[in-house]
Order: C-alpha cells, then structure tokens, then sequence
C-alpha cells in the first residue's frame, strides 16, 4: 500500500486512536505499526480477533492490559546468567500477574464450547503463579527488600536494628550529658555513612573522635566520637552482610525466573497480540464498527457507511455500491454536497478492512481486497516545485495510470478541475474511459455535465449525487447512486437574492441541450423525491399491517386459549358440584334414616330439610350457568316419545321425557330427582344401553323414577291430623311439589279452632323455597285453605 494515499485519506489518524486503545507500550508499538494488507486469509483472521474480543468486551466489559514491560532484555540477560535487579524481577513479576488477571477473565461459563482463536491463546497463557508470589513475597516495590525474603537476612536487620539502638543511645547521653556544651546543635546527625554530633570547631579536643566533615563556615566539626566508632564498625560490617545476602536473594529468585524463559516470553508475545486485539475491539466499540465481509471480485457495498473522523451525531450514514453492475461510478453535485467526504469514507472504508480493523457501518457491508488503492483528493498546487494546481493534479494522476490495474481502486476528487471546462472535460472523459476499459474499479467527483452524459451512455459506469435541499440551500449529505447530480446555480443564486433579470440572461446563454439536460434532471429529481415519498408510505403501511396481523395472531390465539381454558374449568367445576351434590345427598339421606330411627324431634328434622334446599338450589344455580352447546343434530318435537332418554346439554346431565314439547318447544325432563323444563333445542337423543359388559354394573340414574314427585296433586289435606303429623306430612309434600316445578298448592287445614291453621301458617312463615301464602277466597275454601306460592 503507497504511503502517500494513507495520509490523504488520513489514515494515520484512524491509527492514533487506536494506539490510545492500547495498555501496554508494546501493544501501542503494534498499533502504531499496522498497515493494510492484501492476504485474504490473514484479513479474515484479523477480523474475526476483532469480532470476537467486542463480543467479550459486550459480555464482559473490557480487561486491563497495564502493567506489560519489555522485558526482552531482561531475558536476555537471564539466558547468560546474569543476576536481575528488583526493578526487573518486579516487572516480571507484573507481566505475570497481568497474565493472571487476562487467564481469569477469559474463563467462559459453558468449558465444552468450542474453542475460538481467542480461546487459543488465553489457553496458551501460563500465569506462573507461585514464580509470581515468590518475587512479590521478597521484593514489595524497587527500592525494599522483604524481611522476610530469608531467615539470614532478618537476622541480619535485627542486629542492625539493635546496633542502631546501640550507638543511638551512646549518642544520646553524650547529647544529653557533659558533652552538651561542646555542641552546635542537641543533634545525631550521619556523614558517610557513620553517625556524628555537631561539635563547635574551638572545643575540638573536648570530644575525642574522628572527624569526617565540617560546615561551609569552619565554625562546625562532624565528629565520630571514639566511644561509638566501634560501634559504627560493627554496624559497617553488618551492611556489607546484608548487601551480600540481597545479592544471594535476588540471585535465587534470577535462577528461579530463568527455569520459565520460554513461559515468560510466550507470555509477553501473547499478552501483547491480545492487547493489539483488544484495542481494536475496543476502537471499533468507540464508534459502533461491524465486521465487513470480504471478496476479492472487486465489489463494494457500503450499507448506512459513517466517515469515523466526522462527528457521529452529526455524520448522515451513505449507501456505497461498486463492482457488482457497474466499476465506475460518477459523483456529482454542489460543493459541500458531501461528494469528497464520499470518496474518503471509501477509500478510508477498505484501509481499515484491510488492516483487520471494523468499520462503522451496518452489519454484513462487503468491501474488496485491493492490492493497493490510489487516490487524488485535495489541492496538491506545490510553490517548490512550480507546479500549479492542474499541473501538480494530473502528475499525480498520471502515476495513477501507470501503477494501478485491475486490483487497484482509484478515487479522483474534481478530476479536470483546474482548466478550461470543455478541455478538462474531455480529459475527465478520457482518463476514465481508460481506467474502466482496463477493469479497475474507479470513483470520481465532478461539476462537468459531459460526465454525466458519459455515465448514462456508457455500459458499466453510473450516475450518482449527493443531494441537495434548494428550500434550505443546504445539502442533505446523502449519496443517490443511478441519478446525475444537478448544480442548482441558478436556483442556489436565486434564493440568495441575485435579480431574476440577470438569472434568465444566464439562461439564456445556455445551448438548448444543456438546457434540455438540466431540465432532465430536474424532473428525475423530482420524480425520485416522489417515488421516495411514496415507498416510505408504502414501507409504512406495511409495518402497520404486519403489527396488526401480528396482533391479531396474538389476540386469536389468546381467544383459543382463553376458550379452551374456560371449557375445561367449566367441565371440571360442573362435575365437582355433581360430585359434591351427590355426597350432599347420599348424607342427607342417611340422617333422615337416623332420625327415623332414632326419633329425632321435627325441629331439626326441618333444618336438616332446608340445609338440602339450599344446597340444591345452589346446585341448580350453578348448574345453569354452564357453557351451552349445540347438539349435533338438532330434534324436532315428532322426534320426542314419552319416557326417551334425553341428555340436557346445558346441564350435562341425562334424562328421560316426561312431557311432549309445546309450541315454543318446550318440554318437562325427569333427571333423577330434579324435574326440569326446558328447550327441544338444548336436548339430545341418546340410545338406551340394556345391556352392559361383565363386570360392569349398570347405573343410570336417567332411569330412576321418582314416582311420588311425578304424580304429585295440585293440594294436601290435612283435616283430621295432629300438628306434628300434619306438619311432617305438609313438609314432604312441598319438597315434592317445589322439585316438580308446581307454581302453587293448597293445603286443606280447616277452620275448627284455628290451632293448625296457625301452626301451618308459622311453617310456611319459615320456608325459604315459599314466596309468599295466603288465606283462600270465596269458591277457594275461604280460611279453611291456604294457597302456597313457591319462588
């Protein structure tokens, strides 16, 4: 790739970001070295890396890849036996716990995936764990030793340490004592390495000792006093003892890193690709970057492209197609319409792609492999060299069309600008028709019209603008491949002011195949911004109908749920309430033979009479409500016989006719104890089953005939009878009569002294099945009878 075309597209900026990526100085090293290149399989292995460390970055958030040295020297050294210094070891120690810290990030939650290329290498990292822990036990930062490094040297330091506090104190008294007069300061201070007082220089003889240095003035002597230079010795010796002790250690911990050469270095080569890798997932997460796809037949689509040097609040994203129908593509339109900033994404586009770095663009955009990518963009006018802009653009150009072929993609930015239009024209015309002859795929920006009647007449080049808001005179930035750009002068003048007389004379001196042309385009324009208008309606209804289908869908398949839960839960509650209503009588029933047997008084006989009341009505009650179904096969009344077994489909019981169907078709159903009316159209034939399968028992309660309950009279006498006995009569002949449907009765009690008048009266008072009750009439049996009307 030359290195004039990197900086034109400024590729060397897309660089220093990702340099600041980086954690490690190598790692920027590598990225500051990172070129494009034209190995198809080693593009697509960088971009994977890439792809794969934003996923993590996504999943995990990013990992720190300070604290990498180079090391390389000190490894070197370590190769020949040398001894590393504790700055050394430290940064060793580091590179290891950078490892470390990258091998736990890496940990994935499902071990049996399959491994990917990035596995590989956190895999291949060795942390060194206990190396690590050994040189940070004994070297806690540069410039200490540990104590604890060896039981020998904190020997050592605690005879230090009392030596210290030896002379100390020795120093002290003598501060402290006599000596106090002697001094120019109550103060221990050190020269060379040995501990001194401050001794005034006319008192020279009063502290014997050794003197090692004395102040600017001469007035101040630093002497060593005898009773301590033993002392000092002792302590001298015991440094060089430690110092010879640090060496053994540090020799130790060289001897111990030196076993892990290969381990070491691998770790710094692989920590420092990953850190690269990393910094190129972590640009391409800066400003939203997808992985491009590959080809090598020189096509490029481009989908929702943003340049990544523009603002990205402020950058309008461009569709890019080339190679596929067509290798040469014309942009045209006003300055500042964006034509050039569309040429650079390009150009700037596969740089990027081609050093495995992504591009922010939407997910699956295809970009070529091009063996190298040439570009004429900007003023190259050069003072030095006397070359005029024209002159310094078409040597440039010229060593365009000597170098580039079919692998190559060239971008001109105003190619023939610079001379006279007509000439540069034919020029423009010419040096593209030679490039498209010659296979190589080529964009280019221009003002000249006979470019753009040369992209429409000509196979395999195409039109295209970046549009341009006349209302507003500003341009939209959006690129328009398959439609020639207008220049808008004319309009562009007019709105800001210049006098129509002078715009039609403009006009005027245009040929009326210019003129032609332009009004061409315009129309094209406005049909396009038409059809555009209409395709984002239609693009919208479509959404609008694929959310209510999709709704509707959904509110469908609720209903069928919905529906099938509620038959179920009608089924299942249908047959509880049968389930209880059959327990509730089969226990009713054996307290009534209880209380026969064991006499128990009406009173709680009665209670226990109406507890069943109510239970039957709520059965009923609920029984009723159930979910209707349609027969199969719907009965007509000649269908229907006295005593056929039926089954009421609203009540999911089976019974058996006891009444022909009326005009409005409805009919009376004895099911089992209950007596019903109801409609011909809520009933359904059923066979009867004579016989049944051994060991079956045969049970059809539709078949049970409560003969007293069918034949009930329309009264009860009760003349003659005691209370108890007329009132225990009177009882179960209106529970037979409330359970055949009879809307009224009367109960013969006679006039005599009113006692059972009264006494029936106080019964009924207290029924809750009894709507109401009264005294007869004249013709009824006057009060002698009372007429009972149920609920």
């Amino acid at each position: 790739m030359n290195a004039k075309v990197l900086k034109t597209l400024e590729y060397q900026k897309i660089i220093d970001r990702l340099t600041e990526m980086a954690g490690s100085v190598l790692g920027k090293e590598k990225c500051k070295n990172l070129l494009p290149s034209s190995d198809l399989e080693e593009i697509r292995t960088m971009q994977e890396e890439t792809s794969l460390a934003l996923s993590l970055l996504y999943q995990k958030g990013s990992v720190s890849f300070s604290g990498i040295f180079d090391v390389r020297g000190s490894l070197k050294r370590l190769e020949v036996g040398s001894i590393l210094s504790p700055r050394e070891l430290l940064r060793i120690c580091r590179l290891l716990e950078v490892c470390n810290r990258v091998k736990a990030y890496s940990r994935k939650e499902n071990p049996e995936s399959e491994p990917t290329a990035l596995d590989v290498m956190f895999n291949a990292l060795q942390p060194l764990t206990p190396l690590a822990n050994e040189i940070r036990r004994c070297i806690p930062s540069e410039e200490e030793i540990s104590d604890d490094a060896s039981p020998a040297l904190k020997s050592i330091r605690r005879s230090m340490k009392q030596m210290n506090d030896k002379v100390h104190a020795q120093l002290t008294s003598m501060v402290n004592g006599s000596s106090r007069t002697y001094l120019q300061d109550a103060v221990v201070t050190m020269r060379n390495g040995r501990y001194c007082l401050p001794v005034k220089a006319e008192y020279r003889g009063q502290v014997p000792g050794m003197i090692h240095d004395q102040s600017s003035t001469g007035s101040t002597l630093f002497v060593e006093p005898m009773a301590v230079i033993k002392l000092n010795n002792e302590l001298r010796e015991l440094e060089l003892k430690e110092e010879k002790e640090i060496e053994v250690i540090l020799a130790n911990l060289s001897s111990q890193s030196a076993e892990y050469l290969d381990a070491i270095e691998s770790d710094l080569t692989l920590l420092t690709k990953l850190d690269f890798i990393f910094a190129r997932a972590q640009l391409s997460k800066s400003y939203n970057g997808s992985e491009p796809v590959f080809n090598q037949n020189g096509v490029i689509n481009i989908k929702k492209g943003r340049h990544p040097l523009l603002d990205a609040r402020a950058v309008v994203p461009i569709d890019i197609r080339l190679g596929k129908d067509f290798d040469l593509l014309i942009i045209t339109g006003p300055n500042t319409g964006g034509k050039t900033v569309s040429l650079k994404t390009v150009g700037l586009f596969t740089l990027m792609g081609q050093a495995g770095l992504h591009i922010p663009a939407f997910d699956k955009s295809e970009l070529a492999v091009f063996e190298n990518v040439f570009a004429d963009i900007g003023d190259e006018q050069s003072i030095e060299q006397s070359l005029s802009t024209f002159s310094a653009h078409m040597t440039n150009i010229v060593s365009i069309l000597k170098e580039a072929d079919e692998r190559s993609l060239v971008l001109f930015d105003e190619l023939g600008a610079g001379t006279d239009p007509t000439e540069g024209a034919a020029l423009a015309i010419s040096i593209l028709s030679s490039l498209h002859h010659r296979g190589i795929r080529a964009m280019a920006t221009t003002h000249y019209s006979e470019l753009k009647v040369y992209a429409l007449s000509t196979p395999g080049v195409e039109n295209g603008c970046c549009e341009f808001n006349v209302e507003t005179l500003r341009p939209t930035y959006r690129l328009l491949i398959g439609i020639p750009g207008k220049s808008n002068a004319f309009a562009i003048s007019s709105k800001l002011g210049l006098s129509d007389d002078i715009i039609e004379e403009a006009k005027a001196q245009l040929s009326q195949q210019d003129e032609d042309f332009e009004t061409l385009i315009s129309d094209l324009e406005t049909s396009r911004v038409t059809i555009e208008r209409e395709q984002e309606e239609i693009n919208r209804y479509k959404e609008e109908i694929g959310a209510l289908k999709k709704r509707l869908e959904q509110k469908q398949e609720n209903l069928n749920n919905s529906r099938e839960k509620i038959l179920r839960e009608a089924n299942e509650q249908a047959h509880a309430i049968l389930r209880e209503a059959k327990e509730y009588a089969d226990t009713t029933i054996k307290n009534f033979n209880k209380f026969g047997k064991e006499g128990i008084d009406s009173r709680a006989m009665e209670q226990e009479r109406s507890r069943l009341r109510e239970k039957m009505n709520s059965v009923e009650k609920n029984l009723s409500v159930q979910k209707e179904r349609k027969p199969s096969k719907v009965l007509q009344p000649k269908d229907l016989h006295l005593g056929d077994s039926v089954k009421v489909l609203s009540m999911n019981l089976k019974g058996t006719v006891s009444s022909l169907p009326n005009q409005k078709g409805d009919l009376f159903v004895q099911m089992g104890i209950l007596r019903s009316q109801v409609n011909i159209k809520d009933l359904e034939l059923i066979a009867d089953v004579e016989t049944s399968s051994p060991g079956q028992r045969r049970t059809n309660t539709s078949k049970i005939k409560m003969s007293k309950s069918a034949s009930v009279g329309m009264e009860i006498n009760l003349l003659g009878k005691t209370v108890d006995e007329a009132l225990a009569e009177l009882d179960k002949y209106l529970d037979d009569a409330y359970l055949s449907h009879m809307p009224s009765v009367r109960v013969v009690h006679g006039k005599g002294t009113g006692a059972l008048r009264k006494a029936v009266h106080n019964y009924l008072r207290r029924q809750k099945h009894v709507d109401s009750y009264r005294l007869g009439e004249f013709g009824e049996g006057d009060a002698g009878v009372t007429i009972v009307t149920f609920k």
